[in-house]
């Protein structure tokens, strides 16, 4: 009897000790899945603020006249030709000809939202058509192949034939709480 004087206690001890690290272990994923989760709230939050610098890009184009268009305007984040090559868009210095939306305050969601538009061209401040110093500008355009102006059919689409329509790039970042970072792109038709 004596020589087992003890022994309950060490293995209780033992007992107790696991059952705490598996307390720990579960305190710290519960922790871990709230982060996860307050992250994810973070990127759909950004994402919504890149929708939002899309659509001022958006208004922005479609208020602006075709002479406007022509030239590069980077006071509202418009450039008239397509980089030479593509910019490394998570580095912040891409982004120095970009329009801010709000000043560049952060909105309520602490988020800064900025965006750029490219027209899809290869030559700055030239027409879709012309050229520049004998350089033809080449534009990435869509046009009607079919003009169907007679179809009076009741759900038959009408094709209007004319000038081709140019298609933008908008590309908009959206800086956020905890650096979370956004990176949305959408491409627009806009006639020439």
């Amino acid at each position: 009897m004596r020589a087992q004087r003890g022994v309950v206690l060490f293995i209780a001890l033992i007992v107790l000790v696991a059952m705490s690290l598996a307390g720990i272990a579960m305190v710290r994923s519960v922790d871990t899945s709230l982060g996860i989760a307050g992250n994810l709230a973070f990127k759909q939050a950004t994402t919504h603020g890149g929708e939002l610098g899309v659509q001022a890009a958006y208004t922005w184009l479609n208020t602006a006249t075709p002479a406007t268009l022509l030239n590069t305007n980077t006071a509202n984040g418009y450039i008239s030709a397509r980089p030479a090559t593509e910019p490394n868009w998570f580095d912040l210095a891409a982004w120095g000809d970009a329009a801010l939306l709000n000043g560049g305050a952060p909105d309520a969601a602490g988020n800064v939202v900025r965006y750029i538009v490219h027209r899809m061209c290869t030559e700055p401040n030239t027409p879709y058509n012309g050229s520049n110093a004998g350089v033809p500008n080449q534009c990435s355009l869509y046009s009607s192949a079919t003009a169907n102006p007679q179809s009076n059919q009741v759900g038959r689409p009408q094709y209007v034939g004319g000038p081709p329509q140019v298609y933008y790039r908008v590309t908009a970042r959206v800086d956020g709480p905890r650096n979370t970072v956004s990176i949305i792109q959408v491409s627009i038709l806009i006639q020439a």
